[in-house]
């Protein structure tokens, strides 16, 4: 009896580990929320390089979720990204918000950045974004330091 008391107990331990395991791998993919139902509207970014923007990517403004980023695909006309951000309807953005893909520390995730504007207009559902700011790529900048020191040392030699 008392050995089965046992194996009862080591059994929910290892079910609520195995739970508590499923919850955190749904955080670390951007699954926490099952996804943003009726109560949101889409608007769309137009930008020239994304980075490594992905599908689910939170969309914040002022450090706070407001939505997600849908899809994302490639405008065939503009020949650049175009991003899908569904956003919560209890949160409403005039129509010269700007946004921009910016990242969580120094390595971390990319998230959209909403700024707000000041237009007393606010946008609707299917509006595309008037200003966008594309991913800061860390071999461009590399590569701009370099070609800049090259060109200092190159000038000192003469």
């Amino acid at each position: 009896m008392e050995r089965s008391k046992l194996d009862l107990w080591v059994g929910l331990f290892v079910c609520a580990g195995i739970g508590a395991l499923l919850i955190l791998a749904m955080k670390v993919g951007n699954m926490g929320s099952f996804g943003i139902g009726d109560d949101s509207y889409t608007i769309y970014a137009n930008f020239d390089n994304i980075g490594g923007l992905k599908p689910r990517a939170p969309v914040k403004s002022a450090g706070v979720v407001v939505g997600r980023v849908g899809t994302i695909g490639f405008d065939n006309n503009r020949f650049n990204a175009r991003v899908e951000l569904n956003i919560e309807k209890r949160f409403q953005f005039p129509k010269d918000t700007t946004a921009s893909i910016l990242t969580s520390g120094l390595l971390g995730e990319q998230y959209v950045g909403l700024e707000a504007g000041g237009d007393p207009a606010n946008l609707a559902s299917g509006e595309s974004l008037k200003l966008t700011q594309s991913a800061v790529v860390l071999e461009k900048l590399i590569s701009q330091f370099l070609y800049s020191k090259a060109a200092e040392g190159d000038t000192a030699k003469k």
